[in-house]
């Protein structure tokens, strides 16, 4: 993901076809200086860089269209970096700013109060009120941005006293840039339409999640009738933005790729580099991403790496099935799908009979798939997850 924070690469992609853009890119994995997940670094080898094939073709330069223009990468390059850049000063279209009735550009900006009714209309409905949670999406707010959670470790739910409190990891206690808040949104959110918030919506949205939060920004606590902007946004600092290593947000991007190769690369960061299940690493146990000084966790962490069970933590196989394949439609009333639990719903798909039901299921209908996706499971498998979905919605 680092390779592709700059715009001269950028720019030489958005003109290249789609073959061109795959050669260049799957030539990247020769370069073993480069490869920065899984870990462990392979030797490239009868053409295969561990397990996958190596494209050995020489690439030379492409010029079979035009430049892209200003304006169509200004489209294009709308991610926002950790110290600011990238955020917008306009609400834009189509890479030019909007012009307000007087013919100038619509300065992007958003209110709390303004955050809260599109929280409201666009967000509640999967991440609760006040981004507290809620219908399997994860919570982006616990009312304050205390790091302290942090250093607690989760017990396995079969002990005896699983007990302590989970870390907290929401956007203001967990989080270490706003960037990411504002980046996240305007790219990605609302689910059933991203993309479709404007500049001054997405700092409106920002701005209520942030207040939330209890992120103060300069020392200022954010109210209904604060108003954000880019200028704001930037000095905004949150809580936990020393908590991670390696270091990745650098200046020289190339730097913050050595960090993680480096770190990646030596097995005492996170293990011994030999697999196994119990009694895995002597001494004592490192943790990943957090760093140091939080590292007086409660309770100590274990090398103990087995799973164990609970009776009371058991589910049937069908509802397994359903949280894995089915939940994330099937329980967002904004997708459209029946949502579990609905009977009222429920009992209009029935009318057309169980058997048409399975069918549908089975070979898809409108915008769902086959079996939803979930294509290794077998017909009778299927039948059962489908039987529980219309249990649970009695």
């Amino acid at each position: 993901m680092f390779m592709f924070e700059n715009t001269k690469l950028k720019k030489t992609l958005i003109g290249l076809s789609i073959a061109a853009t795959t050669l260049l890119i799957s030539g990247c994995v020769a370069n073993n200086s480069k490869a920065i997940d899984g870990a462990i670094v392979y030797e490239t080898k009868d053409g295969k860089y561990s397990s996958y094939h190596v494209n050995d073709q020489k690439v030379g330069n492409f010029n079979h269209f035009r430049k892209a223009t200003d304006n169509e990468l200004a489209a294009w390059n709308v991610d926002v970096m950790p110290d600011g850049t990238g955020l917008p000063m306009y609400d834009m279209h189509q890479g030019k700013p909007v012009l307000d009735e007087n013919g100038k550009p619509k300065k992007a900006e958003g209110s709390v109060e303004l955050g809260n009714e599109l929280y409201d209309a666009q967000c509640l409905m999967c991440h609760g009120e006040f981004g507290t949670g809620g219908n399997g999406y994860p919570p982006l707010s616990m009312g304050d941005s205390s790091t302290e959670s942090l250093k607690n470790q989760l017990l396995n739910p079969a002990d005896e006293e699983p007990g302590i409190e989970a870390p907290r990891k929401t956007i203001g206690t967990y989080w270490p840039y706003a960037s990411t808040l504002f980046s996240y949104i305007q790219d990605a959110m609302p689910f059933p339409h991203p993309k479709s918030l404007t500049n001054s919506e997405t700092y409106a949205i920002a701005a209520y999640l942030l207040m939330e939060n209890g992120v103060e920004v300069d020392g200022v606590e954010l109210d209904e009738e604060y108003v954000m902007d880019r200028e704001k946004y930037l000095k905004v600092k949150m809580p936990n933005e020393d908590g991670f290593y390696p270091v990745v947000d650098t200046k020289d991007p190339k730097q913050g790729i050595e960090n993680m190769r480096v770190f990646l690369n030596d097995p005492k960061n996170y293990g011994t580099g030999t697999k196994c299940m119990t009694d895995c690493i002597k001494g004592k146990v490192p943790v990943l991403r957090i760093k140091n000084e939080l590292n007086d966790f409660e309770p100590t962490p274990s090398t103990e790496r087995s799973w164990k069970v609970a009776a009371s933590q058991e589910v049937s196989p069908a509802e397994n099935n359903y949280n894995t394949y089915c939940s994330a439609c099937h329980a967002n009333e904004a997708i459209g799908a029946p949502v579990v639990g609905d009977a009222g719903v429920w009992a209009e798909v029935l009318e057309k009979g169980i058997d048409s039901v399975y069918a549908n299921g089975i070979n898809g209908i409108n915008a769902m798939p086959p079996k939803g996706g979930a294509m290794d499971l077998s017909d009778d498998d299927f039948k059962k997850m489908v039987d529980f979905m219309i249990s649970a919605s009695k």
